[in-house]
């Protein structure tokens, strides 16, 4: 049975609490040369969807080219930042080992879907050792759209493309219920993980089929992502 698991990556697999704000205060200032005065909600977005939000709320237009503008902004922070992100985040509980174990089933496929961009995904796993079983030519990132759907459905059909068939389940995790609607919206098994800013309860009441605790147990995991 070929299953796709897309793996969200801010507060699901890592925790960098606090570098976005920071990231997003100096690429305003490197891009319009303002101070911060309004600062998105984070969870469970994407990056072209916050781009946008955050331009306009400090009087900027959000064009394309705008937003591209501060895309490299934010590359360029991450770059600088590349170094330094193992002492400014750390790997949530049984992330290394959930996505090891699943990199030793023959028939499963690890992507993500995430809201960050390419670099910033590839940057922040990197840092704890994280990207080893993470094809990140088949994933949906926030550069893409400023609906997560967008991403969910990018992923899927790159992953059918490189691997030249269907899968018999896709998978989809995260910490939000933006996470868990862009799943259910394409059919996909959902998995809430109740480490970032949402309860199981909450997650269960945004329709996940199923939730967890955090990614510890790694049996527990394995069993609820390929059952």
């Amino acid at each position: 049975m070929r299953t796709l698991v897309l793996w969200d990556i801010d507060l699901t697999l890592v925790d960098y609490s606090g570098v976005g704000r920071r990231w997003y205060a100096d690429a305003l200032a490197e891009v319009a040369g303002v101070p911060i005065a309004h600062l998105p909600s984070f969870p469970g977005r994407t990056e072209r969807s916050l781009a946008r939000e955050f331009l306009a709320a400090h009087g900027f237009e959000h064009s394309d080219e705008r937003v591209e503008q501060f895309f490299a902004a934010l590359t360029a922070l991450a770059e600088q930042d590349r170094a330094a992100l193992p002492t400014l985040g750390r790997a949530l509980a049984g992330a290394r080992e959930i996505l090891a174990e699943l990199s030793t089933r023959e028939h499963v496929v690890q992507s993500l879907v995430t809201g960050n961009l390419p670099v910033l995904a590839s940057y922040k796993l990197e840092a704890f050792d994280l990207h080893h079983h993470i094809d990140f030519e088949i994933g949906g990132y926030g550069s893409l759209s400023e609906h997560r759907h967008d991403l969910v459905a990018a992923a899927i059909t790159q992953a059918q493309t490189k691997h030249g068939t269907g899968f018999d389940s896709v998978v989809v995790i995260g910490d939000t219920p933006h996470d868990v609607a862009a799943g259910l919206h394409h059919g996909t098994t959902t998995v809430g993980v109740a480490t970032g800013r949402h309860t199981m309860a909450e997650l269960t009441e945004s329709g996940a089929h199923v939730t967890l605790p955090d990614l510890s147990d790694t049996p527990a995991v394995v069993k609820t992502l390929l059952t």
